[in-house]
């Protein structure tokens, strides 16, 4: 069975639909953000080497750097969340026969759940990224595709509130809740800063239109 990155859109949307648990929402998420990266370097591509643009040549090119790279990343992250949602059904499928393999058991889903909190946070971060890059897109891109900026930060925006979910998901689970507070403290602020800014730079766009 392949990565799910090297599968067609048409296998990973069955898959997503399928009885399978994984892939599933925080796959999708990362997907959402990817998305918003790959459109952000759209529009970088086809502004980059235009006389017109070319004040904001050097801005945008800085601009597809990063988002390539965020959007590699996010690809990357697709699957993470299988592999960190599949030792999740291992550690639930452990035996508890004794208190000793009880205590074991709820030992490891502890250790995993921090950890399937901390991957959609990374998750969510990496798409509260691709909506501050879609703004360079939207004030400085090529007006004949602004369009695909205001795609971009919608499909950012997106992305972070669905990852949002999985870390809130995750966290009620765990019983140290320094750890989850702190976590859920972090993703507050980014959504907080992620709705402001969509809402912002969709209305750049729509202005431009």
């Amino acid at each position: 069975m392949g990565e799910i990155k090297d599968k067609s859109v048409d296998t990973f949307l069955d898959e997503l639909a399928s009885k399978q648990a994984t892939p599933g929402g925080g796959s999708a998420a990362a997907v959402m953000g990817a998305q918003a990266a790959a459109l952000t370097s759209m529009v970088c591509n086809l502004t980059i080497g235009k006389p017109k643009y070319a004040a904001v040549e050097t801005k945008m090119q800085a601009l597809l750097a990063e988002s390539e790279a965020l959007r590699h990343a996010l690809i990357g992250m697709i699957k993470a969340d299988v592999d960190v949602f599949d030792k999740l059904m291992a550690c639930y499928g452990l035996p508890k026969r004794t208190d000793a393999e009880k205590a074991v058991r709820a030992e490891q889903i502890q250790t995993v759940l921090r950890e399937a909190t901390l991957v959609p946070l990374e998750c969510a971060k990496a798409c509260a990224k691709t909506i501050e890059l879609s703004r360079v897109a939207a004030e400085h891109g090529n007006l004949g595709v602004i369009s695909d900026a205001g795609v971009a930060v919608m499909a950012g925006y997106a992305g972070l509130k669905s990852a949002a979910l999985n870390v809130q998901i995750n966290a009620a689970g765990l019983k140290d809740r320094a750890f989850a507070e702190a976590q859920l403290a972090e993703l507050d602020t980014l959504l907080q800063a992620g709705e402001l800014a969509a809402e912002q730079i969709y209305q750049i766009v729509r202005e431009k239109l």
